[in-house]
């Protein structure tokens, strides 16, 4: 009998300051100063030119001084192909307009910091991060070899605001399966651990950070993703598992066809979402995580003492808590207790 024990995150948001530009050649700029801004169409370039004029960008205080660059004033960089990403590119909205950068504090402090500045679905992408954010006030380091993006979506619905995680849990893990499809590569099945994080091989390879605030009737919302594409440490990525699948082969995943086929996925899956609701993701998404019929323990509290029980996870309800049943055969929403990283540790539970 397989039993796990679940926690929240809070966000801590910085005092900003605008970006110190300059006109220097980036040829000659350190790494940690430049941030590019490309677009897909003329509309999105005409975007940046703005935001470059106008000096519009903010950062946290505590950031490194950043100089703006338009996409046509930076030589090709072998880290991230902007030309790669933009020609795999194929939505109408989402990754339209990006900012790339190849050493930033936190991708998801650029988008959220200046989202009302940024066209809606645009993505902010690094190849170095040194203060991402996590769960409660972890801060996280992440080297080359991970892809690591954060990007805007518009919502009006409240209600259904907590479930977008699941949504771009579920993109992101299709998204690597198309990838892999389409260069012939074996089939990486990359699962889904409840709530944010992606597992392949019983290791942890990614996750999912979403926050929001309300403004003008809308939720702005941010989402940061974070993936080992290229970097087997501290676990395991995914050409690493490929290169065990297929030592011979020379063909590996490339940061910018994962993003781009994962915008193709988000924008699909996002359109069925608000259409439809989450119950139309459902059974994929089912299928994709690894919680069904997993046991685990909750904690009632009885008078003055807490007493533990165990219960059986059936799936998500309508909030995006687990629902359970118990031995009793009692529905039963489960909820983390707050006080602990790990997720299945201290459950709560609510009968329905």
């Amino acid at each position: 009998m397989q039993l796990a024990y679940l926690s929240r995150f809070i966000s801590v948001r910085p005092s900003l300051r605008r970006l110190s530009f300059s006109v220097a050649a980036a040829a000659g700029m350190d790494d940690s100063c430049r941030l590019v801004l490309c677009g897909k169409s003329s509309v999105e370039n005409d975007t940046a030119e703005r935001l470059k004029k106008n000096n519009a960008l903010k950062l946290p205080d505590d950031s490194p001084k950043g100089s703006l660059f338009l996409a046509s004033e930076m030589e090709n960089d072998d880290s991230f192909s902007l030309s790669l990403f933009m020609n795999s590119l194929s939505t109408s909205r989402f990754g339209q307009f990006l900012i790339w950068s190849p050493r930033l504090s936190s991708t998801h402090d650029v988008v959220s910091h200046n989202f009302s500045e940024l066209p809606v679905g645009s993505v902010c992408v690094s190849d170095i991060q040194f203060k991402g954010r996590g769960r409660t006030k972890n801060v996280w380091e992440s080297p080359k070899g991970c892809l690591m993006y954060s990007f805007t979506v518009e919502m009006e619905d409240g209600r259904i605001v907590p479930l977008i995680q699941y949504v771009v849990s579920l993109a992101v893990t299709e998204a690597v399966k198309d990838v892999c499809d389409n260069k012939g590569l074996p089939y990486l099945d990359v699962k889904i651990k409840w709530p944010n994080d992606l597992y392949l091989n019983g290791l942890k390879v990614g996750g999912i950070l979403c926050t929001s605030t309300y403004r003008s009737r809308k939720f702005h919302v941010s989402v940061g993703v974070g993936l080992n594409v290229d970097n087997d440490q501290p676990t395991t990525c995914l050409n690493a598992v490929l290169k065990e699948i297929s030592p011979a082969s020379s063909v590996l995943l490339k940061r910018e066809e994962i993003i781009a086929a994962f915008f193709h996925k988000f924008e699909k899956f996002f359109d069925l979402f608000i259409d439809q609701g989450f119950k139309s993701l459902e059974e994929l998404y089912y299928r994709t995580w690894l919680h069904s019929g997993q046991r685990v323990i909750v904690e009632d509290k009885i008078e003055d003492q807490v007493v533990q029980n165990v219960v059986t996870i059936q799936g998500l309800t309508s909030s995006g808590y687990l629902l359970a049943i118990g031995d009793d055969y009692q529905m039963c929403e489960l909820h983390p207790d707050g006080n602990s990283f790990d997720f299945f540790k201290g459950l709560v539970r609510r009968k329905i």
